[in-house]
């Protein structure tokens, strides 16, 4: 009989894969449902009540615009995992193993650079230089309020807080950003909430560069779901202005 101190243990499930987070812009997607909301309400007044060569036209300009219209604001996203950085842009789709990632940059722009050379702009993650600003503004009147009510020796680090006295929204650093304006880890200076999602990034990559489901070649896929569309609406309004 066995005893139980002899049991080979129960095997225990595979570890569930890791989901994708993504990263969008809130404001571009607001903007974005906005104008397509004015562009397909001028288009089908323009193609049910006009005469003429007036539907036409407005059949070609809707086919042109709206794909634009939510490849420059719907469509940015960026993916990512413990493997790879996936980039959607308004015309392409890049796979970044983070094997391949050079190196995350923020200046008016953020793009990732792979070591080829190549470089990719994330268009999911604007640069607010208002929201750095703000960001900066808020910092300091935090520094401020620390320095105030520390007492002696044993000042406190007002850089463990947020603003109002609130803990870091992402605790450790170790979360790819989230909603809001101004994000703070535990050690770190307040930041604006793109500047955070990059911090993060870079984290990871160099976290993760080296594990070896994180190997692998760089894929760009173009998307032809966009450009096919705008390109016949785009030809459809050369020949419509042709034939006058």
């Amino acid at each position: 009989m066995t005893t139980p101190e002899h049991q080979s243990p129960a095997p225990q499930p595979p570890a569930p894969e890791s989901e994708d987070r993504v990263h969008r812009s809130s404001a571009g997607i607001a903007g974005g449902v906005l104008l397509l909301v004015i562009v397909l309400w001028l288009g089908f007044d323009a193609l049910f009540t006009g005469d003429g060569r007036t539907p036409w036209l407005a059949l070609a300009a809707m086919l042109l615009v709206v794909p634009l219209v939510i490849a420059f604001t719907l469509r940015p996203a960026v993916y990512v995992d413990r493997d790879r950085l996936r980039v959607r842009n308004p015309f392409r789709v890049i796979v970044l193993p983070w094997a391949q990632v050079a190196a995350l940059r923020s200046g008016y722009s953020n793009e990732v650079v792979a070591k080829s050379g190549a470089k990719y702009q994330l268009w999911a993650l604007p640069v607010s230089l208002r929201a750095r600003k703000r960001a900066a503004r808020q910092e300091a009147r935090a520094a401020a309020a620390g320095e105030h009510e520390a007492s002696g020796a044993g000042a406190g680090r007002a850089g463990a807080f947020g603003v109002g006295g609130r803990r870091g929204v992402l605790g450790g650093g170790g979360g790819l950003g989230g909603r809001g304006v101004s994000y703070r880890t535990a050690s770190g200076p307040l930041r604006a909430e793109a500047d955070q999602v990059m911090a993060d990034l870079r984290e990871l990559r160099e976290t993760r560069e080296n594990a070896e489901s994180a190997q692998g070649e760089i894929s760009v896929r173009w998307a032809y779901e966009v450009v096919g569309p705008a390109l016949a609406g785009a030809v459809l309004l050369v020949v419509l202005w042709a034939v006058g």
